[in-house]
């Protein structure tokens, strides 16, 4: 129905793409602007930061055109329409990630793949069949990784109805720091976005793996095919997260 709408305003739909497009590539040219003064950053050329940009930006994407609608769930707890879905024969999942779908957000996944695209293209890989077949893996995973947070985001609002801000720091924030090279940052960061976060695994430890480079943290080049179990497990812990949160609700009371 959302869609259906979106195709009636063509050239409003063209306008907010390009807008998504645009205002997503803007953290591309902060890191270009950086690399006309650097040659390297973290240790790594700018093709292989472009790779590291064009995954993270592409799995946030997706993840975000399929559940970035979660971020609402706060605000309709406080003014009583999500106790309008609870009456829907329908998941309240699916309807609160459906509702106003946003298909300009495809913006954010055209200029993502773009810079892959380059990087690809551009960085220095000794290509492999393992290599080659862990780049849509690790999209596809890292979509999920993101998806989950965005659910277990949205599960935190049933309690504290206005976090919106919080879970965007896990989703936007977390994007923003698998932007830049895991070199850059302190130690602790790398460690608390592989172990308690696991935001790595959507691009950190299987890019350095497929750049042939160490991990800061000395682990083991094998954990970059874990991808998919964390995404599996991080999953179902967002899908507990939320039942519990859905079945403490106990509505807006209007």
């Amino acid at each position: 129905m959302w869609i259906r709408s979106t195709a009636a305003y063509r050239t409003s739909f063209l306008m907010t793409a390009i807008g998504s497009f645009t205002a997503s590539g803007l953290s591309f040219a902060a890191i270009l602007l950086m690399f006309s003064h650097i040659e390297t950053l973290g240790g790594l050329p700018l093709p292989e930061v472009a790779l590291l940009y064009g995954t993270s930006n592409t799995a946030l994407g997706l993840a975000d055109l399929a559940l970035g609608n979660m971020v609402s769930l706060g605000q309709r707890a406080r003014d009583g329409t999500l106790d309008t879905l609870l009456v829907r024969p329908a998941p309240v999942l699916a309807q609160v990630a459906a509702d106003r779908f946003a298909l300009r957000r495809i913006g954010r996944i055209g200029q993502g793949v773009l810079v892959l695209i380059w990087a690809l293209a551009q960085a220095d890989v000794a290509w492999t069949p393992l290599k080659i077949l862990l780049v849509p893996v690790m999209l596809i995973s890292g979509a999920a990784i993101f998806g989950a947070v965005y659910v277990v985001g949205a599960a935190f609002q049933f309690c504290a109805q206005d976090a919106a801000e919080v879970q965007s720091s896990f989703t936007y924030g977390g994007n923003a720091l698998l932007q830049y090279p895991p070199a850059v940052f302190a130690k602790e960061v790398v460690w608390g976005a592989t172990f308690v976060i696991p935001l790595a695994f959507v691009n950190w430890l299987p890019v350095l793996y497929i750049l042939d480079r160490g991990n800061p943290l000395g682990l083991p080049p094998w954990l970059a095919f874990a991808a998919p179990v964390v995404a599996t497990a991080l999953c179902a812990t967002a899908g507990l997260a939320w039942r519990a949160g859905l079945r403490g609700y106990r509505s807006a009371g209007s």
